[in-house]
């Protein structure tokens, strides 16, 4: 396992953002929040400290958390290729689907037990009694027994699901149920995701959030995000030297060096030329393939517009063993592709070496993009739908999972029914080519919607709400706003959840 280091962030910085009641609200719940927690140490541990939803969350809610005087730590667990195989099939399961086939009999669950067995060792070197821990996703799930023995109080938030129960994601629950039932607090996206054998006393629903001022996020001008994408290879021209700076996470100056890994005929000639965007892991649930035919074959739609699918140079994401191999996927479609729709298409890989670096360049892909694109199969929440709605980018997604909690159909952009629906997505995409009105009007409203509804504030409130109940110490409601109040005493939602307005 490895420990990870975190930044310190202040939220003073948001006010601009947030607005300046909001600000003042939630240095309120932080000074509490010193006093509650005071002598507990609050850890978080994923599979991963890069190259995926979750790690990109921790790294600046965590931020914050420390920078407001909180004792928050970070931990990452360590795993075989065998486990991670096992732990996919897991995430497959949970969305509903397959994967790769493979079983969860005797031997998955035995040797999940060995390995979890070896990180719950090294984990109990460290925390203590009476401390916090926030489990995320199921590959530290197996840790839940070990910490409650150790007297730590223990959340899992499972970062994914599915609406409808089906017999693979029964599966899937099954194998987990035993850990699951053990935590004290379990949270959710949405309330549908909840199994249905779980105590209602136990789930909690929170939907994750952005970073505004995160480097994926932070305000980039027009000049730079060209001149970035100029550098890593994937328009046409020379980049100025003096235009590719950005701001790290703990607020000191980057500079982006490195080039991306580019398949492509030649680079987009020009930064004129619309360019439509998908990023995402090569995860074979976000369909970058279906993306690619959706383009491809309507491409006597979209104008001179090309496409660029980004993302994360898949050897260097170590818990998800199917990248690769879906990378490869894509590369070999696109090969067969008629040299008229190669030309325009180009599968981007980002270099992992320096995670800032790497927000940099995605942050400066979704900035250009005239139309944002995020067609996944399954979909717990997608954050990088939440990214384009901030940067007011209009968007063209699947009406699954947590896209749909975000965006309403064609008001903050534009749904596809069926996931499945290459022609549908394609349609979608060459209506906000051609629609400029239609296009500048979904991403006004999205980003409204966005800086009301989904970033990190709330979600850190919602987050410290929950752990004071699971100190045994709940917040005084009296510290809430009056329809706050309102909100939570009329709730009939026989799930937990908690509803925060903070705008």
């Amino acid at each position: 396992m490895q420990r990870v280091p975190i930044a310190r962030l202040s939220f003073d910085h948001l006010s601009p953002v947030i607005g300046a009641r909001s600000a003042v609200r939630l240095r309120n719940v932080i000074d509490e929040a010193r006093v509650v927690l005071d002598g507990r140490v609050v850890w978080h541990i994923n599979s991963s400290a890069q190259g995926g939803g979750v790690a990109e969350m921790l790294q600046t809610l965590l931020a914050y958390e420390c920078g407001a005087g909180l004792d928050v730590r970070w931990l990452v667990t360590d795993g075989d290729g065998p486990y991670f195989n096992i732990t996919k099939r897991i995430h497959h399961r949970l969305h509903g689907q397959n994967g790769d086939g493979g079983l969860l009999s005797t031997y998955e669950h035995k040797h999940f037990a060995r390995v979890t067995k070896r990180n719950g060792e090294q984990v109990l070197a460290t925390v203590r009694s009476g401390d916090i821990v926030v489990l995320h996703d199921p590959q530290t799930i197996g840790l839940t027994p070990v910490l409650r023995r150790a007297g730590a109080l223990v959340v899992w938030r499972c970062h994914i699901g599915q609406d409808e129960m089906n017999r693979a994601a029964d599966e899937a629950w099954q194998f987990l149920r035993p850990y699951v039932e053990q935590a004290h607090a379990c949270i959710f996206s949405r309330a549908a995701y909840v199994p249905a054998w779980l105590s209602s006393e136990s789930a909690f629903i929170i939907p994750p959030a952005i970073d505004a001022l995160s480097t994926k996020n932070q305000s980039m001008s027009r000049a730079t995000a060209r001149n970035i994408l100029t550098h890593i290879g994937l328009l046409a021209g020379y980049a100025r030297s003096n235009d590719l700076e950005f701001t790290r996470l703990g607020r000191s100056p980057g500079r982006v060096t490195r080039r991306a890994e580019i398949i492509q005929t030649r680079p987009v000639p020009g930064s004129a030329v619309p360019l439509v965007v998908q990023v995402s892991r090569w995860d074979p649930l976000k369909d970058m393939a279906g993306v690619l035919h959706g383009f491809a074959d309507q491409r006597h739609r979209m104008g001179d517009a090309h496409l660029a699918l980004v993302g994360p140079d898949p050897r260097s994401v170590t818990d998800d063993p199917e990248g690769l191999r879906v990378f490869q996927d894509c590369v070999a479609q696109w090969a067969e592709l008629a040299p008229s729709a190669q030309e325009r298409i180009h599968l981007v890989c980002l270099p992992m070496a320096d995670i800032d670096e790497n927000a940099a360049m995605v942050n400066a892909s979704q900035r250009h993009a005239a139309v944002v694109v995020q067609k996944s199969l399954r979909e717990g929440f997608g954050l990088t739908v939440t990214e384009a709605m901030y940067k007011g980018r209009p968007v063209v997604a699947s009406k699954v999972g947590g896209i749909q909690d975000q965006i309403a159909d064609g008001v903050h952009g534009l749904l596809v029914n069926d996931p499945t629906d290459t022609l549908a997505c394609g349609d979608a995409i060459a209506r906000l080519l051609a629609d400029k009105a239609l296009a500048r009007r979904l991403g006004r409203n999205a980003r409204r919607r966005a800086i009301a509804e989904f970033l990190a504030p709330r979600q850190l409130i919602q987050l410290l709400d929950l752990l004071y109940a699971v100190a045994g110490k709940p917040r005084r409601l009296n510290n809430r706003p009056k329809k706050e109040r309102r909100n939570r005493a009329a709730t009939s939602d026989r799930r937990r959840q908690i509803v925060f307005n903070t705008r």
